[in-house]
């Protein structure tokens, strides 16, 4: 490495370097069924394989690739298991992991027009492919991608307090339910809200928020003069798929002129199959809406998005004009992206959307997410079939949650309780699936994520098997 100084390899190194770490790559994708999705590690035991000073003189690259694929890759979960369940899952596909190579390699700037005209269009485009989705105008329309939900949701925030509560939201008040994202609340923490000006609605007996709470809330906030500005509703709640009533919602920001954000991070993708789009209603009526492509549109992390009604609430919200760009400033059609949100300095994202859109096409990605949709509805009925299991919150939006709890047993609730528990640390333990419990109605639940195109019925049975398997021998 004569280049070192220069932080440069060869060409020939550099070709071989490549070739490896393809190589890697499509092992991976190649062989991941047969891999373990779970990696178990503690501190101490990555502090003795990692823990070092930085050194000060150079290794040959393939030792540090070497070091890589061998320690480092395998202690992190595979969150594009078939059989990793849990949270939600991360499938991305190839093409965008190729495209994201390129805009890394590339090094392309995506902040601004001037950096990277390419780059900026590619995003105008994509992001009218989602507004069009979504039943956005499309003239008026507009959006960002950003790291993830959590920007997305934050970005949204940002806007509408500055568009319903200019300089003065000390008496703003925000209305989410009890099943919303936990990125919302630290959102509205960060914006320098108090938890007095936020109201937690509770949600119905299917986990969607309560109407006439709301109202109640909204009118006691009108009454003692305070100032309602925006509803959170939840299109696709993590815990069970739940999406909120969004045209009653709806109607009542527009009655009331709240503003209305949807957190789809989760669920928003599922208006690409029937099912999902009829329980999706009421979404093109958002004012601002969050999803995130690194889920339920299998595409690699980071990538998350907002959608916006008028794309001048966010040049409003976010445009600043510092003397050092005064030299790159386009025309309104020319759009600068750091312009419409928090970054400055913004990687490609676009591209592999882009790319992953244009190679498989539309029809793939519907296909897909109908696909697991239906494949949810089928476990909710091979579960209902069994004397072991029993349904707690049903198939919705490919997301069940459930409980081993078998017919003519007197276990108490705090015995299934721990029951349920010891099966999922028993599962993870082994690293064979990665299910892990939530709490509902007060109840220790076993929770399945089923958006992988990939994962299969037999992978659930087996899954299932395993558990009851592993339920017998702790009772």
């Amino acid at each position: 490495m004569d280049n070192a100084h220069k932080l440069q390899l060869s060409k020939e190194e550099m070709k071989q370097y490549g070739y490896q770490v393809i190589d890697a790559i499509v092992e991976h994708f190649d062989t991941e069924r047969n891999k373990k999705p779970v990696a178990l590690a503690t501190r101490e035991e990555m502090d003795l394989l990692f823990k070092t000073e930085a050194p000060d003189e150079p290794t040959n690259y393939k030792e540090v690739l070497q070091f890589v694929t061998d320690k480092v890759l395998p202690n992190s979960n595979i969150v594009s298991h078939p059989k990793s369940y849990s949270f939600v899952p991360g499938p991305s596909n190839y093409v965008s992991v190729m495209a994201d190579t390129l805009a890394t390699g590339f090094n392309v700037f995506s902040g601004g027009w001037a950096a990277s005209p390419a780059a900026a269009e590619l995003e105008i485009v994509t992001m009218n492919w989602l507004l069009k989705l979504f039943k956005f105008p499309t003239t008026k329309g507009g959006g960002i991608f950003t790291s993830g939900g959590s920007m997305a949701n934050l970005t949204a925030l940002v806007t509408a307090r500055r568009q319903r509560c200019g300089d003065d939201f000390s008496k703003a008040i925000i209305y989410l339910s009890d099943q919303a994202h936990s990125s919302n609340i630290k959102a509205i923490r960060v914006l320098g809200f108090k938890k007095e000006q936020v109201r937690i609605i509770p949600t119905d007996i299917e986990f969607k928020m309560a109407i006439n709470k709301l109202k109640n809330a909204i009118a006691k906030d009108r009454l003692e003069g305070l100032q309602p500005f925006c509803i959170i509703a939840s299109a696709g709640t993590t815990n069970t798929g739940s999406v909120d009533p969004l045209s009653q919602i709806a109607k009542i920001c527009k009655t009331e002129k709240l503003w209305f954000h949807i957190d789809g991070a989760y669920g928003g993708a599922a208006i690409l199959s029937k099912k999902g789009s009829k329980l999706l209603k009421g979404i093109e009526k958002a004012d601002s809406l969050t999803i995130d492509p690194h889920k339920w549109l299998y595409q690699p992390y980071e990538m998350g998005c907002l959608l916006v009604r008028n794309h001048k609430w966010l040049s409003e919200t976010f445009s600043e004009k510092p003397e050092y760009l005064r030299d790159i400033e386009g025309n309104t059609s020319e759009i600068n992206f750091y312009d419409h949100g928090i970054q400055l300095t913004r990687r490609f994202r676009a591209l592999k959307f882009y790319m992953s859109m244009k190679t498989f096409g539309l029809s793939a990605f519907k296909k897909a997410v109908s696909y697991s949709i239906d494949l949810a509805e089928e476990v909710e009925e091979h579960l209902r079939k069994s004397p072991n299991w029993e349904v707690i919150s049903p198939a919705t939006l490919a997301v069940i949650n459930f409980r081993y709890h078998p017919i003519g047993s007197a276990y108490s609730e705090k015995e299934l309780d721990a029951i349920n528990q010891k099966i999922s640390k028993t599962i993870v333990d082994s690293r064979e699936a990665l299910l892990v419990t939530t709490v509902l109605q007060n109840q220790v639940v076993l929770r399945m994520c089923l958006i992988n195109p990939r994962t299969t019925i037999e992978d659930v049975k087996d899954t299932l098997k395993t558990c009851e398997a592993i339920a017998k021998e702790i009772v």
